[in-house]
């Protein structure tokens, strides 16, 4: 059986290793976040949420992700 290799990113400052060819979306999942909620920055660049699906991560790639809270 062959696995697929794995990519070093930064998450919210914090290490994590993430399969080759995962995209923002697989990250959420694997996170247990809704795209819906949630904002992404890679690299200090914002992504539009339509596009979470087909950006896919690199190896050293810094991501920032804010989840939106409602409440008063």
């Amino acid at each position: 059986m062959t696995t697929a290799a794995a990519l070093a990113i930064r998450v919210n400052g914090e290490e994590r290793t993430i399969a080759a060819g995962a995209r923002v979306t697989d990250l959420l999942a694997e996170l247990g976040l809704d795209p819906r909620t949630v904002a992404v920055e890679r690299n200090g660049d914002v992504l539009r949420r339509a596009t979470l699906g087909e950006v896919e991560l690199a190896a050293g790639d810094k991501l920032e992700i804010v989840r939106f809270v409602q409440g008063g």
